[in-house]
């Protein structure tokens, strides 16, 4: 097959690869499954969807369609060819304010919809925990809802129109239609034609809709995701007294693309919500008291109903992160129902506040209800789902696994449902966690098991049947808003019974007679437990590793970790700095699921002694500006940097080392050799002619300009500077001043401002200038040699350092080394611990000592500087940007904002590399170096990065200063 792929590839309007990194990243979606495709496609227009399904036609194979890929049933995962529409098909075509409707293709991000909707006055409402990346092709396959849903519905009620290719084709659009119009269709001899005949015929009998109606979902629960919705076409004027028209569109949305393939997409939108908003959050001392509130609660016009249990809030108890956020817990409740309210008027929600607090008050089973506003609702929410993530972010092979986490029942039986669901889980040996949609009947629950063992895929189809078993003696929704995918479509007979089953089969035969589209989802399903991502009962593959990954139980199960939920996968729109190469091309190759991917390929399949010897590692890590933005910003902390080190310390033993790599991996050596000559090493790194020689032996694009070399290196600067500028006469804390190499042979000026600033402070400072921090030689994988300084460092340091004498570092993926890599490579792990909880960058330092009040205001000037901030990836991810901002903010009228500017794109060497030049150029451009351009000249441009400075003073002109020189500079001298 992969010769006729290659020979249609000549002809296709678009990509298509069949490659083994390829088909191994689009393997697998945010669920347990593993289908290896024969193909992925990205098509660039509906020619490109057109020619893939007679292709998939004339040869007899599948498509699967695919957006984000963050489905958690395994909706993304088949045998054929996967279509990608999310990097071709990203327009919104047309806003309709006066209808209040957007037309769109399906590779439009939900949040980035919103984003351009709001200077229209609206918004569409469903709103996934995934909405900064999901799309909303996705939403419509899915019939997607998440907390608004109790207000705003679900996808399915906001889709009017879909534009269409048939299996064989056709382009057809479906939308609401007379019963006149629709039956003129069924007369039409077409494929579109035969699909209404098929509708009108099978839907029409009087005993089908009464089989429909007697084995479907109670039709009250609004999140109902099981079959096709075939119920949702009954009440309409072609099958029956009714006014509504019937739309198709309502079938196709939650059928999971296997219908048709969308291209584009119409919507109804809302108005934006009101603007003033109010949260009560009622806390009880038992799951029955809470469950029994949720009745009262929404007797009241409630935008979310959430709830969480004391699981989940006791994750956070001990979190630095979100300890800040329980400040409106009290005592320790069994469980929090969150309840928000919005209005147009302070006074009209002061009402409505009363109200709901007067019915509560009147049940009485709460015992504490206090009234959040502002930011302090969107801690409680967060508060919500961090705990969730906390609990699911579990170390070694047992994991979370979704497989009933997406049950819905009415209101009124949720307190006996959840009852019975409870004693489920004790039999099972399962801790019962409430995170539910209370508002919605919908329980998020996940088992843990270990599907690697044949125990915990016993478990794994046990537990789904027997909850299946008790959601349809509720007439429950078994899916309700996560879809059937492969581990729910296999129970579909059983919660809408087999003739209604059988009915579900008829209609897709009439839709895809092939079976074209992503067989094995909702009818002829794959077997829930086949297909995983790890066999049961396999030997763990051995990698043996240089670097100590004992915090993930070793390297593989830190790729394992990855769940596929492709946080990673969020444009340069949305907050954060994951991931940045990703922000840049919009190939999902280069995100950081797709390196976790491919390193669990690899590591479990490859057979080879040194199982890092693979080209397709080689390529998916190429992109990776080592960033650690995924250390933080993934929900499984996937460190992908760490990773990548190891990577190619593998690699290279295997392959060898490129001179480049050599030259950029050991510069200290060089730039210690240029500094003893720096007016002549910068003449050569500045002459056209030279430069370009220079540029060309080390692999730099002739673009980039190259680093200048300190006129004087720090050392040579300290005995000056300690004889002719400080005097000192009382000091404050003694602190070792760690001069990184940078610091020290390009930036020896930011160095001396650092000493000055902190001598002028009253510190006793102690420099260390002697020590190579080795992040060069991690940057390429010279692990050998950067364990060698790891332990020079830590044995020189380990007798000195001190929580009464701290490690203080300039530049932080040096000084941050310490508290991250260090740990890994030391052979003194009980020193090298010590050692990094007492080590700060310059920035935390200053800021601690400003809280503790040990430096005031009164100490530096009162003049007006305006001031951007651009931080350092590794101090977002191992630190924060509010230690920047606050010292920044000390001298009276000086007015610091941070960029939101996400990586800089230089990266070290990675920005220099010619192949590598216009990717870094690209991500400044994102954010950064258009910020940056926006400042007047006045204002001051502070980056404590010594390459994101390069990269700004190449990207924009601009000279940024270390915010040591700009505070240091505000220093009124004594």
């Amino acid at each position: 097959m992969k010769e006729q792929i290659q020979v249609f590839q000549k002809i296709f309007n678009g990509e298509i690869f069949t490659d083994s990194l390829y088909t191994a990243l689009y393997a697998t979606d945010a669920s347990v499954y593993r289908k290896i495709p024969l193909a992925v496609a990205y098509p660039k227009n509906d020619r490109g969807i057109k020619q893939l399904v007679a292709f998939a036609e004339e040869n007899n194979i599948s498509l699967i369609p695919r957006t984000a890929g963050t489905s958690l049933a395994g909706q993304c995962v088949g045998e054929g060819i996967v279509v990608d529409v999310s990097k071709h098909f990203t327009q919104i075509l047309a806003v309709d304010r006066e209808n209040r409707t957007v037309t769109l293709q399906p590779g439009v991000i939900r949040d980035e919809l919103n984003q351009r909707l709001k200077r229209f006055g609206l918004f569409f409402g469903p709103n996934t925990s995934t909405s900064n990346r999901c799309m909303i092709g996705g939403m419509v396959g899915n019939n997607s809802s998440g907390t608004t849903s109790i207000q705003y519905g679900v996808t399915r009620d906001k889709v009017l129109k879909l534009k269409t290719i048939l299996s064989n084709g056709e382009e057809v659009v479906f939308e609401p239609l007379s019963k006149e119009d629709f039956l003129k269709k069924t007369e039409d001899n077409s494929l579109e034609g035969k699909i209404y005949k098929t509708l009108y015929n099978e839907l029409r009998s009087e005993a089908t809709q009464q089989e429909i109606w007697r084995e479907f979902p109670k039709s009250e629960i609004h999140r109902r995701n099981t079959g096709y919705a075939v119920d949702s076409l009954l009440h309409t004027n072609v099958f029956g007294d009714f006014d509504e028209k019937i739309n198709p569109c309502k079938l196709l949305c939650g059928s999971e693309g296997t219908l048709a393939f969308t291209t584009e997409i119409t919507l109804q939108l809302d108005p934006l919500p009101p603007p003033f908003t109010a949260m009560v959050a009622t806390h009880y001392s038992t799951l029955e008291a809470c469950l029994n509130d949720v009745v009262v609660a929404m007797q009241h016009n409630l935008h979310t109903c959430e709830m969480m249990d004391d699981v989940i809030l006791d994750c956070t108890k001990k979190s630095k992160t979100y300890e800040p956020y329980r400040f409106f817990v009290k005592a320790n409740p069994k469980a929090i129902l969150l309840l928000e309210l919005k209005s147009e008027s302070e006074d009209n929600l002061q009402e409505q506040i009363a109200a709901l607090q007067k019915s509560l008050a009147l049940s009485k089973h709460s015992y504490h209800s206090p009234i959040l506003r502002g930011a302090e609702i969107e801690m409680a929410l967060e508060l919500r789902k961090a705990g969730l993530g906390l609990l699911g972010n579990m170390v070694g092979d047992q994991k979370a696994v979704a497989c009933i986490e997406d049950t819905a029942v009415a209101l009124e039986d949720l307190p006996s449902y959840i009852s019975e669901f409870s004693a489920l889980m004790k039999k099972y040996g399962q801790q019962a966690v409430y995170y539910a949609h209370a508002g919605a009947g919908e329980l998020h629950l996940r088992p843990i098991l270990n599907l690697k063992e044949k125990e915990g895929l016993d478990y794994f189809r046990k537990i789904t049947t027997d909850v299946a078993i008790l959601c349809k003696k509720y007439k429950g929704s078994f899916s309700g808003e996560h879809g059937d995918g492969i581990v729910r479509a296999e129970f579909i007979p059983l919660m809408i019974g087999e003739k209604n089953y059988e009915l579900l089969k008829r209609i897709k035969s009439a839709f895809d007679p092939q079976n074209i589209f992503n067989p094995g989802k909702i009818v002829n399903a794959y077997k829930m437990d086949k297909s995983l991502r790890y066999e049961p009962g396999r030997e763990e593959p051995k990698v043996e590793t240089l670097m100590d990954f004992g915090d993930y139980q070793g390297i593989l199960r830190l790729a394992e970790s990855c769940n596929g939920s492709g946080d990673c996968r969020k444009t340069s729109d949305s907050a954060g700095a994951m991931c940045p190469s990703y922000h840049a091309t919009k190939n999902e190759k280069d995100t950081t699921r797709a390196r976790a991917n491919a390193l669990r390929e690899v590591l479990t399949n490859n057979e080879a002694v040194n199982k890092f010897n693979s080209k397709e590692l080689k390529e998916v890590f190429d992109l990776c500006l080592s960033c650690k933005a995924c250390a933080s910003e993934c929900p499984s902390n996937v460190d992908i940097s760490t990773a990548k080190a190891e990577f190619l310390y593998q690699y290279n033993k295997a392959n060898g080392v490129s001179f480049s790599n050599k030259l950029f991996g050991k510069s200290t050596k060089l730039n210690k050799m240029a500094s003893k000559f720096p007016k002549l090493s910068n003449w050569f790194f500045a002459n056209g002619f030279t430069s370009k020689i220079i540029k060309n032996i080390g692999g730099v694009h002739q673009s980039r300009s190259l680093p200048k070399i300190s006129n004087r290196s720090f050392s040579k600067e300290l005995e000056t500077i300690k004889n002719e500028y400080v005097t000192i006469n009382n000091k404050n804390k003694k602190l070792i001043l760690f001069i990184d190499e940078f610091s020290n042979y390009l930036d020896a000026e930011i160095a001396v401002d650092s000493f000055l600033l902190l001598s002028g402070l009253d510190y006793d400072v102690d420099v260390i200038d002697s020590l190579d921090s080795g992040r060069a030689l991690l940057s390429k994988g010279f692990l050998e040699e950067a364990k060698l300084e790891a332990n020079k460092n830590i044995a020189f340091l380990k007798q000195k350092v001190s929580e009464n004498v701290p490690l203080i570092g300039i530049e932080p993926s040096a000084i941050l080394s310490f508290r991250d890599e260090y740990l890994r490579l030391a052979d003194d792990k009980a020193s090298a611990e010590t050692i990094s909880k007492n080590t700060f960058l310059i920035e935390e330092f200053l800021a601690a000592e400003i809280q503790s009040g040990n430096i005031s205001a009164a100490q530096f000037t009162s003049e007006e500087k305006q001031i951007k901030i651009h931080a350092h990836c590794h101090q977002k991810s191992l630190s924060n940007l509010k230690v920047t901002f606050n010292i920044l903010n000390l001298p009276k009228n000086y007015k610091p904002t941070i960029i939101p500017s996400g990586c800089c794109g230089m990266a070290g060497s990675f920005g220099y590399e010619k192949e590598h030049f216009d990717v870094s150029m690209k991500i400044g451009e994102l954010k950064l170096f258009p910020a940056v351009r926006k400042a007047s000249e006045d204002t001051l441009i502070s980056a404590n990065g010594t390459s994101c400075r390069h990269q700004i003073l190449d990207g924009t002109g601009r000279k940024a200063l270390h915010p040591v020189t700009i505070l240091k500079n505000a220093l009124l001298q004594s």
